[in-house]
């Protein structure tokens, strides 16, 4: 059923909200650091172990792929609102991080497809 998909979003996202705000606390922040983003892989994790071992019907495996599915978008517009006055503001330390990471990232992409090769042929 679609209701266990959004009981298992829920439990995601407010154990990513928890983690994030204990883990800026640590860090001596006064914000949530990367709540949203250990929500999305908690729920990763979780709507994709075994259904033999969750004893999981179809229906309800449907529900949890559903709200799965749509959790990656939702995810992206909630970061994309998260600071980003506040990062442009705070000046070209911002602006150069962000480039480095996705620079990093496209960098990244040739090797992972060299990992995926010898898979599927």
């Amino acid at each position: 059923m679609v209701i266990y998909g959004v009981a298992l979003l829920s439990f995601c996202m407010l154990t990513g909200v928890l983690v994030g705000d204990l883990l800026g606390e640590v860090m001596g922040v006064q914000s949530n650091v990367g709540g949203v983003g250990i929500a999305m892989l908690l729920l990763l994790v979780l709507s994709n172990l075994d259904s033999r071992k969750l004893k999981l019907t179809p229906i309800t495996e449907k529900g949890i792929g559903f709200w799965s599915a749509m959790y990656i978008p939702i995810v992206v517009a909630m970061a994309a609102r998260q600071n980003v006055f506040s990062a442009l503001s705070g000046g070209w330390m911002a602006i150069v991080a962000g480039v480095a990471a996705v620079a990093a990232s496209f960098a990244l992409i040739p090797v992972l497809a060299r990992f995926g090769k010898g898979e599927h042929q």
